[in-house]
């Protein structure tokens, strides 16, 4: 094993200061960075020797953990075979195997798989499909797109354009960005049972403008980072049947809730429903490497082919990667060979007694736990200088934004590590909330 220590540790502070952007960062000031030279199982491994519990998941996408040894596995054997060819015009078994897994495991109606290299981009090419969709039925008009408030998608120009407006982070470009319509945020609670008010603000807007609409867009289930709430199964299976009736096409956005986080395979299947455009992303590969996929139905892409154009005007570079693609297909069977509904059931168990105690603390104004997911949410924002130094001085990594301290941990955190988890972010909120 290389040998580091904090003075190399040090050194890799101080040239990425001078060279890199970090995410949602600024280059100015000295916000907290902790050099990571190694992980294995659930920890990552910092360069002074420290040892951290992920209850991150890496932003929620390595789900079996690090150095797994049936992904590594593939990886290796993928890149003696060939790590990357272009898709146009060309295939290769890895992108077969997986677009096949992906088409048997997602609600039944999804049969065609475009592949892509980040979940932005994945939600791109779901609202390009939408948009073509429409005008190759002779409806050109349709070029707005409906979505809630609350909601996150994406980065890029057109994911932003769904995110919400002023209270999510892209509201800066909201001079620049396409003006969409914007329902009120879905009722809170997963058991909450569903009234007729709770969608009365989505179904005027599809009687006022669904002749213009391309497709509703959502998060089901749970609206990640834009503010970790989750909603009933009622409430989509509503959306759904609202869709349905306007003529407006439904478009799920899985990244975040895919391969079983919410305690289904996918947050549709909670309320038994079916998209018409799916996408997938973060915990595709198990972390490993960048990838996406954006899954339609046969009508949607019948319908794009025979329209305007004779094709789906998207293409990129780096699509259906052989090497991302082989990583995807063995993390999804790994998944699929595992108990991993038992295993989510375990983590869901210990995150409510665990984050129990958080409800008595001072500023807190929720606790709540769905599947996988912890959170709680506070009255007032943290602060990130103070915050995250805390989380490592107790041995964990937890990456909180706003007002919300949360937790993703891997499937395979073992009950111990999970308590560390649970107990220092109670911990940490007490003294520095």
């Amino acid at each position: 094993m290389e040998h580091y220590d904090a003075a190399y540790g040090d050194e890799l502070v101080s040239q990425d200061r001078r060279h890199i952007w970090h995410p949602y960062a600024s280059t100015e000031g000295e916000a907290p960075l902790f050099p990571v030279v190694g992980a294995d199982g659930v920890r990552l491994r910092l360069a002074d020797g420290r040892e951290l519990v992920d209850g991150m998941s890496s932003w929620w996408a390595a789900i079996h953990g690090y150095n797994h040894p049936v992904l590594n596995a593939a990886a290796h054997a993928q890149v003696d075979t060939m790590a990357h060819v272009m898709f146009g015009g060309l295939t290769h078994p890895p992108a077969v195997r997986l677009a096949r897994r992906l088409v048997e495991i997602t609600p039944e109606p999804l049969t065609k798989v475009f592949f892509a290299d980040s979940g932005s981009v994945a939600v791109e090419v779901a609202l390009k499909m939408a948009l073509q969709y429409q005008r190759g039925r002779g409806r050109p008009e349709r070029t707005r797109l409906l979505t809630v408030r609350g909601g996150y998608h994406g980065d890029t120009f057109g994911a932003m354009s769904v995110c919400d407006p002023i209270g999510g982070m892209h509201h800066l470009f909201s001079g620049v960005l396409p003006t969409h319509l914007f329902a009120p945020i879905p009722p809170a609670g997963f058991d909450t049972p569903l009234r007729d008010e709770d969608t009365a603000g989505i179904e005027e807007l599809l009687d006022r403008h669904g002749s213009t609409v391309a497709a509703v867009v959502l998060e089901p289930i749970v609206q990640g980072a834009g503010g970790m709430r989750f909603h009933s199964p009622a409430y989509l299976r509503r959306i759904r049947e609202l869709c349905s009736r306007h003529g407006v096409l439904l478009i799920a956005d899985e990244i975040a809730t895919g391969f079983g986080r919410t305690g289904e395979l996918f947050a549709c299947d909670h309320a038994g429903i079916a998209p018409d455009i799916m996408c997938l992303g973060k915990a595709l590969t198990g972390g490993y490497l960048t990838m996406a996929a954006t899954l339609c139905t046969d009508e949607v892409a019948r319908t794009i082919s025979r329209g305007e154009g004779g094709a789906f005007m998207h293409g990129p570079t780096f699509m259906a990667n052989p090497l991302a693609a082989a990583i995807a297909a063995a993390s999804v069977d790994l998944l699929l060979s595992e108990p991993w509904r038992d295993r989510i059931t375990t983590l869901s168990d210990g995150l409510r007694k665990g984050l129990a105690p958080a409800r008595t603390l001072p500023g807190v104004v929720d606790v709540r736990v769905l599947g996988a997911i912890g959170v709680i949410e506070l009255a007032t924002p943290v602060n990130m200088a103070t915050i995250q130094p805390a989380f490592v001085e107790q041995g964990v990594w937890i990456r909180p934004f706003g007002r919300l301290v949360y937790t993703m941990p891997p499937y395979i955190t073992p009950p111990n590590d999970l308590t560390k988890i649970t107990t220092a972010m109670i911990k940490v909120i007490h003294t520095h909330t």
